[in-house]
């Protein structure tokens, strides 16, 4: 832990609680390692707009990645990298004739574009600085998008449509569940890993020297490359099964990141909350 300078963390499902918000007890943990020099990346399937009222919390300046890394915003908030899916690569899976049951998302720059309201959705945002627009996308023209998504209460159907995607475009996409009803997809070189990489690079300090938390698939990859990933509690057991090596920490419902770093790298009047 002596060679640990960075700190990444995923939100939904890890850093913020149920109510989709960041704990007071969090913001003053992380703010603690913040002053005394800890490099703070929060790492998102969130797009940026819905993301930055939430960090905003914090109110110290950090890196955020975003739509699982085709987004990086540095901590004056300034845009490093970005990358779309070409609109022609998401034609032709919505030709595929997916089933209405399933809520269909396109992550645009300024709004996110959808089959149906899905009111589940809705209430990730306390804030709507990401709004929802319903469309019919048979009338699209333009489907270039930063992410795509679909959701549905069954994880068994999600797979089905995840293998009948992947029949033919393997090759374009990568894909993750960030929830067990949440499958998106991305161009094939996005992640949240290699976006990482890149302000890891910036700041001269390697994988070796960071630790992370996640507690979906689409942080597999950032869990594994670390120094030392660690699983939330309240994480899907098939991602417990599939990475054994990695411990295991509190829920998000109890502030289990803030609660670990207290434990691992401040003193002992910090612990109290």
């Amino acid at each position: 832990m002596d060679k640990i300078k960075v700190i990444i963390t995923d939100l939904d499902g890890t850093l913020l609680n149920k109510e989709h918000q960041i704990s007071d007890y969090s913001k003053k943990i992380f703010k603690e390692l913040y002053d005394r020099n800890y490099l703070i990346i929060v790492a998102t399937g969130r797009h940026h707009l819905d993301a930055m009222p939430l960090v905003a919390g914090f109110d110290f300046p950090i890196y955020l990645v975003t739509s699982n890394g085709a987004r990086i915003h540095n901590p004056n908030k300034e845009l490093l990298f970005s990358f779309d899916i070409e609109s022609d690569a998401i034609k032709s899976v919505l030709d595929l004739e997916i089933d209405p049951e399933f809520t269909t998302v396109l992550f645009k720059e300024d709004v996110w574009q959808t089959n149906k309201t899905n009111e589940k959705l809705n209430k990730f945002q306390k804030e709507l600085n990401y709004r929802p627009e319903v469309v019919n996308f048979k009338n699209e023209t333009d489907l270039k998008a930063i992410k795509m998504f679909f959701t549905h209460e069954s994880h068994g159907k999600l797979i089905e449509l995840r293998d009948k995607i992947l029949v033919n475009h393997d090759h374009l996409f990568s894909h993750a569940f960030s929830l067990p009803y949440c499958l998106e997809f991305m161009d094939k070189s996005v992640d949240k890993s290699v976006a990482i990489s890149k302000i890891l690079e910036i700041e001269n300090v390697r994988f070796d020297n960071a630790v992370s938390f996640g507690d979906g698939y689409n942080d597999e990859k950032m869990l594994t490359a670390t120094a030392h990933g660690y699983i939330m509690g309240n994480a899907p057991e098939s991602l417990k099964k599939k990475l054994p090596q990695l411990q295991i920490i509190d829920t998000n419902e109890f502030d289990g990141v803030a609660k670990f770093l207290a434990a691992s790298f401040l003193d002992a009047d910090v612990l109290k909350n």
